[in-house]
């Protein structure tokens, strides 16, 4: 069972959901809880130590499930004469997924920087590696 519930997404959209975008809900919502469970594991164990706020894991599953809900066509924009309206590449894509503040309201961090520097040697020795400035 799910933290979230098709209610908790009802709730966020502020309007009922007909009895197909509950199916839909339901099983995203255990498609994103298994997305949850793959990266930490040992969740409910977080959830009832207070490592890891319920609150905030109904709330990340239900935001996931509900940018589906309000796109599910995955529209990018939209015109009717004189008014467009535009989403966001990010908010249009139409996949489940996490966002990375999600992410890190869960313990997980996303935003790994690294570099890779070659080390070059030439017949003169090593050339310094540059690093702005």
């Amino acid at each position: 069972m799910t933290y979230a519930s098709s209610a908790d997404v009802a709730a966020l959209l502020a309007r009922e959901l007909d009895a197909a975008e509950v199916a839909l809900v339901d099983r995203r919502l255990e498609q994103v809880e298994r997305m949850i469970l793959r990266r930490i594991p040992d969740l409910a164990d977080k959830v009832a130590s207070g490592e890891i706020d319920q609150a905030d894991v109904v709330d990340i599953e239900a935001e996931a499930v509900l940018r589906l809900v309000r796109n599910p066509d995955g529209l990018r924009s939209e015109t009717d004469g004189t008014y467009t309206y535009q989403l966001t590449d990010e908010a249009a894509d139409n996949r489940l997924r996490l966002t990375a503040d999600e992410w890190q309201t869960l313990g997980i961090r996303t935003n790994k920087m690294f570099g890779i520097a070659p080390r070059l040697v030439t017949p003169a020795g090593p050339v310094p590696f540059y690093q702005g400035g």
